[in-house]
């Protein structure tokens, strides 16, 4: 049986930079489509985790029994155009706690912080194809269009990329 999920604002990285970076090098070596490509060196994902705590990132963990099962960030824009959106980034579940929810319970965590941040309007894109286009769109997503040939795959293909909004008033 699962334990309880607890989700928590990260504002210091190192207490869990390798585990963090662990998870990051475990997800891209599987196939995620998250800006990486495989086989990802421990040093890159650390490299990557030590510069992504900053005012404008707000990072989350999801931790069962201490343990990190995943994380989210919210990418506040800083735009005086733009002060009222953010973009959802790196949803990343670790492989040992998929398809128990905790996806799910990030994204939620991180649309009630955004609208704490006053951010009405969430933006996030994704891999066409992955299974995480559905989860956006079963939590209310719309896809507002598709880039082609967007981002590489590990196999060295391009792969279209889906562009999705909320409005969360």
């Amino acid at each position: 049986m699962l334990q309880t999920v607890v989700i928590e604002q990260v504002n210091s990285i190192e207490p869990d930079l390798d585990e963090m970076s662990a998870m990051l090098v475990q997800i891209v070596d599987a196939g995620a489509s998250i800006g990486f490509l495989p086989p990802m060196q421990h040093t890159e994902a650390v490299s990557y985790w030590e510069q992504v705590v900053q005012p404008s990132t707000l990072l989350y963990v999801a931790k069962i029994e201490g343990v990190i099962a995943g994380t989210i960030q919210l990418h506040l824009c800083t735009k005086p155009n733009g002060d009222h959106r953010a973009e959802v980034a790196k949803l990343m579940v670790h492989l040992d706690y998929r398809r128990h929810g905790i996806a799910r319970r990030l994204m939620e965590h991180a649309e009630q912080q955004a609208r704490l941040a006053q951010r009405i309007l969430l933006v996030l894109d994704t891999r066409d194809g992955d299974p995480s286009n559905r989860l956006y769109q079963s939590l209310g997503y719309i896809q507002a269009g598709q880039i082609p040939n967007y981002a590489k795959s590990g196999t060295g293909g391009l792969d279209a990329t889906n562009l999705y909004y909320k409005h969360l008033i």
